[in-house]
């Protein structure tokens, strides 16, 4: 749980900081991003999802 805890902390400084440092390129992204299909986003997240697990099975081990 703790390691949940932490990771869910990284996402919001991660996620917090590029709001803070580029705002409009934050907001043109998510106007592009509502005008894609459901196809790239579920690959985008899929990739996303597969490269995070590898990363955490990596450093873990």
């Amino acid at each position: 749980m703790y390691d949940f805890i932490v990771a869910l902390g990284l996402v919001l400084v991660i996620e917090g900081l590029a709001l803070a440092v580029a705002p409009a390129a934050v907001r043109r992204s998510a106007e592009a991003i509502a005008h894609l299909s459901d196809s790239p986003l579920r690959v985008a997240g899929l990739i996303g999802a597969v490269l995070g697990l590898a990363i955490v099975w990596l450093i873990r081990g």
